[in-house]
């Protein structure tokens, strides 16, 4: 039986990122984790590179936004996360994005850099779970399967400091002067306190910290029009 499930949306995908997530995917899907184990990301899908399959794709390092190769596995992270604290499994390690992502709300992401951070939760199972994964356009799933379902979870956060992002300009001769076009909507950094509660069948609720996620501000990155430089006056012959 269905056990969880969680949808992650990716809004306008970079090159190379949407096609990281669905082959990260089509690797997750069919993943059995048997009682007792410890599933570890890196270890499943990983190494993250060419040789894999995986192409250049957005990656956060700091407070700025650059690609790597494999770029883009952190969505499925981030998915895993939620789909694990749904079924109410032990956490062994997850790691805060360095900035916020757009994709899932502050305090629900994970992130993940093969040899240095990874995302690793345990089956305290009894029973094997099956890991169902699929790309569908910008669109990722993932659900787990097993043979109890787990009690109904609730997120939530409160967030203890807000840092507004700043806007960062930059010359394009491509536009027209005085023009202006976004080119990365940025987000505010925060630091995010957060938890869930655990309803049980019996009307217990249970409350399970999940610790503080601390994100830098992302800048929003605006490209400016800028006029052409004049042409140098024609040099006088004789």
């Amino acid at each position: 039986m269905l056990m969880a499930a969680y949808r992650t949306v990716l809004p306008d995908p970079l090159p190379g990122e949407e096609y990281n997530v669905h082959l990260a995917a089509r690797l997750l899907a069919g993943t059995m984790v048997l009682p007792g184990q410890v599933f570890s990301q890196n270890q499943t899908l990983g190494p993250y590179n060419a040789w894999k399959g995986f192409k250049q794709g957005p990656t956060y390092v700091g407070s700025q936004l650059t690609t790597t190769t494999g770029g883009g596995v952190c969505k499925v992270a981030s998915t895993l996360y939620n789909v694990v604290i749904l079924c109410n499994l032990p956490v062994v390690e997850r790691h805060a994005h360095s900035m916020p992502v757009p994709y899932v709300p502050y305090g629900q992401d994970a992130t993940v850099s093969y040899g240095m951070k990874d995302f690793r939760f345990q089956n305290n199972t009894p029973f094997p779970i099956l890991i169902w994964a699929q790309g569908v356009n910008n669109q990722l799933y993932i659900g787990f399967y097993g043979c109890k379902p787990p009690p109904r979870i609730t997120w939530h956060h409160r967030v203890i400091q807000i840092r507004k992002a700043e806007n960062v300009y930059r010359y394009n001769h491509g536009l027209s002067p005085g023009a202006e076009k976004v080119v990365l909507q940025g987000m505010d950094g925060a630091l995010v306190r957060s938890w869930v509660s655990i309803n049980l069948d019996n009307g217990t609720t249970l409350t399970r910290q999940l610790g503080n996620s601390n994100y830098f501000p992302m800048p929003t990155v605006i490209e400016r029009g800028a006029a052409m430089p004049a042409s140098p006056p024609p040099r006088e012959e004789g």
